[in-house]
């Protein structure tokens, strides 16, 4: 009798939070409440941050958000978990293997060398047709000007990896992705698209068409700090020279005041502005954008400046005073958002999604282990052609036939301590995962699964991401409207499925994605009628 009335509850559970994207009878073309989709990245944010958050904080924005949402409690972001392959997941419904985003600097054995160097990287160019397989850096490397906020006025064609195919033309970041996005969905369908990111290549959010975002906003994150005027405490900027490189990134007070460019951005879409505000042109179908804050916050050991600590204070996930100020931050932004939908009388008819790209390890910083030494390059030596490594390996030999040998060198038990390897894939179970590096001249030869703690770094961050533990990949997922009733899902789910859901509540077919199409990927449970 007992598991008949729990059983009988849940599924008035479920029935309320199917109803909620179907619009009463005529309410929209589409048959659909969903009008627009606001869909916020908050790099960093674990599930577990997100729980926390809620139930200290039952006043807050979040609170609010959950308690008209579903809140997917056991989502897990892309592997790798970077920022490439964790928005990839999210706007096209793609893993690695489909999208062809690995990180955002890799190797192709494919394509050819830049035109000319760049500071990043320390590349001098190469020959085009003549080298055939180079690095493919698409992050701050590939602006005019890196030091500017707007990366001296975007990205610089010399910079970028060539086709060797097609008369050694540059590859752009939108052709470099395999697959289409969310945003060409809404936009071939008539609907206007916006979405804000942290460097001018996430142009790449447009998608293979080019034409995806019709208002694209890239402020690079790693230029110089200068002040913003028109945001309190930023003018001039908080801490301005008196800290180190790495732009934006160095102080929990800077970071904040660079998020909050991308915040005005998208209080000016709900205001029917572009990210400017220079044309009125509607609020965006789908529109977006990511905070970096809380990512700051979980790596910096200690504000340069103010000496407050970052990170999280146990196992639990408490956050340090520094982390605190940056969720905080976060939620108070979200109320911004929320209140300007209600101002605009949208508010009922937009769909808000709260992920991350990516989570942050460790969270018990006591197992945080620090390698430097360029490892693993260094350990490896001669056969590496390239590896991108932050608190996990991926390996790309000069030659795919001598993974074998550098396998056993890794295997050795001498080495597995020095790398702190947890797991070692290559060959089959590397193809177990993803596609074979005889085939897909992307994929990495090799893959480092790291013990929860290490982060290749010779610095003093406490967290990093990129791997594949459980910190990296466990992120927090939300979906609100006022139509849903509270819901906690602990279903495992996947990033991948929120491109589908978001084509789905706008009324549009999710096969329309070509990801979804080849990886088989269905709507998230328990939001419409039949899934």
């Amino acid at each position: 009798m007992m598991k008949s009335t729990l059983a009988f509850f849940a599924c008035l559970v479920l029935f309320g939070t199917q109803q909620l994207v179907r619009a009463d009878e005529g309410s929209s073309d589409r048959g659909y409440a969903v009008e627009h989709v606001l869909l916020i990245s908050v790099d960093g944010l674990h599930a577990l941050d997100l729980a926390n958050y809620v139930a200290q904080h039952p006043n807050s924005t979040l609170a609010a958000l959950s308690q008209n949402g579903v809140t997917y409690t056991n989502a897990s972001t892309s592997t790798p978990s970077d920022s490439f392959p964790g928005l990839a997941s999210l706007v096209t419904a793609g893993s690695p293997t489909t999208t062809g985003f690995w990180y955002d600097v890799t190797w192709n054995r494919a394509v050819s060398p830049q035109l000319t160097g760049n500071t990043i990287m320390g590349s001098t160019g190469g020959n085009c047709p003549g080298t055939i397989g180079a690095v493919v850096e698409l992050d701050e490397g590939v602006d005019n000007d890196l030091t500017q906020l707007d990366g001296g006025g975007g990205i610089n064609p010399a910079y970028l990896p060539r086709d060797p195919t097609n008369g050694c033309q540059p590859i752009y970041p939108h052709q470099y992705l395999r697959v289409n996005t969310i945003f060409e969905v809404v936009h071939s369908h008539g609907g206007r698209t916006a979405w804000t990111d942290k460097h001018p290549s996430y142009e790449w959010t447009n998608g293979p068409s080019g034409t995806g975002v019709d208002d694209f906003y890239g402020p690079e994150i790693n230029s110089i700090p200068v002040a913003l005027a028109q945001f309190p405490g930023c003018s001039p900027v908080p801490y301005g020279d008196s800290i180190p490189d790495d732009g934006w990134t160095t102080s929990f007070a800077n970071i904040m005041c660079y998020d909050s460019l991308h915040v005005q951005a998208v209080l000016n879409q709900i205001d029917g502005y572009t990210h400017d505000r220079s044309s009125h042109v509607g609020v965006p179908g789908l529109f977006g954008t990511n905070f970096q804050a809380v990512s700051v916050g979980e790596k910096l050991k200690t504000d340069p400046v103010s000496g407050i600590s970052g990170g999280y204070t146990d196992v639990l996930g408490t956050p340090s005073a520094g982390l605190s100020s940056e969720l905080d931050f976060v939620d108070q932004s979200l109320g911004k958002m929320v209140s300007e939908l209600k101002n605009q009388g949208v508010y009922a008819s937009t769909l808000i999604i709260i992920g991350a790209k990516h989570g942050q390890s460790p969270i018990d910083i006591s197992k945080r282990t620090g390698i430097g030494g360029n490892q693993p390059a260094t350990l490896i030596g001669a056969p590496e052609a390239f590896d991108i490594s932050d608190d996990g390996s991926l390996i790309w030999l000069t030659d795919p036939s001598l993974a074998p040998t550098v396998v056993s060198l890794l295997s050795q038990p001498a080495n597995q301590q020095t790398l702190g390897i947890q797991e070692i894939f290559a060959g089959a179970s590397l193809q177990n995962k993803f596609n074979s590096p005889s085939q897909d001249p992307r994929t990495p030869d090799i893959i480092l699964k790291v013990n929860t703690g290490v982060i290749f770094t010779g610095g003093s961050k406490v967290a990093e991401h990129g791997g594949f533990n459980e910190d990296d990949v466990h992120t927090a997922l939300l979906i609100s409207n006022p139509r849903l009733k509270a819901a906690s899902v602990n279903v495992a789910v996947s990033n991948q499925q929120v491109a589908a859901t978001i084509v789905k509540a706008l009324g549009y077919d999710p096969r329309e994605l070509e990801a979804v199409r080849k990886e088989d990927i269905h709507v998230l449970p328990f939001l419409f009628d039949g899934n």
